[in-house]
């Protein structure tokens, strides 16, 4: 019987695989990078927001804590946005007349809450209790990043399930004494992971439930 293709369709056969492989894998590397980029994770990116506030302003010139806005930080699931009487605290008798700030006079004669957009949002199928963060020993700016700098907040981690996974696995790495969760310029120590590991067992963190699905998706 007469040979149908020629001898070097071995070849273009085995280089056709060889490319095929070669293309998905650059396009999972691809697609991997565009995932964790600030393209679809805003990494970086400021969010446009009603009042530019800036925490760089309020925290590093002023000297505000971040518990005098964010009051239910250490015992709800969620830090809390300042109410506008909150900033009427100041602004009822500094910068009064001020444009930039005629969105939080008009909320607070209105008594209609201005519309924050949230910068650290995570999806709702992902459960996160911000009190008990606090409780065990992890700073705002292990996740929040050094929001004391920042004229505009934007996020600095991508707060995808690797990311937390990464701490969910080894805390020790970023707990810290709880008399330094508010304490931006907290520098860690040279013995970050044994003092963690001390830490750890005295806060008593539970670190074999920490990869459990339930303990974010519930």
């Amino acid at each position: 019987m007469a040979q149908i293709f020629h001898p070097s369709m071995k070849v273009l056969s085995r280089a056709s695989i060889v490319g095929t492989l070669v293309v998905a894998a650059l396009l999972l590397v691809v697609g991997a990078g565009i995932y964790r980029s600030g393209y679809t994770t805003d990494v970086g990116v400021p969010r446009e927001q009603p009042v530019p506030f800036s925490h760089e302003h309020h925290v590093n010139g002023l000297g505000l804590g971040c518990g005098y806005c964010h009051t239910t930080a250490e015992f709800s699931p969620f830090a809390g946005i300042p109410a506008t009487h909150t900033c009427m605290t100041c602004h009822s008798q500094i910068w009064n007349t001020s444009p930039m700030l005629e969105p939080v006079r008009t909320s607070y004669a209105t008594e209609k809450p201005l519309e924050w957009i949230r910068v650290h949002d995570l999806p709702d199928f992902a459960y996160f209790d911000h009190s008990i963060h606090v409780a065990k020993g992890m700073g705002c700016a292990t996740c929040h990043g050094p929001v004391n700098l920042m004229p505009l907040t934007r996020k600095t981690h991508t707060l995808q399930m690797m990311w937390c996974l990464d701490c969910h696995r080894a805390p020790e790495k970023n707990i810290r004494p709880k008399e330094e969760i508010y304490n931006m310029a907290y520098i860690p120590p040279a013995n970050q992971e044994e003092l963690g590991l001390e830490l750890v067992r005295k806060y008593d963190v539970r670190t074999t439930q920490l990869t459990d699905c339930s303990i974010c998706h519930r």
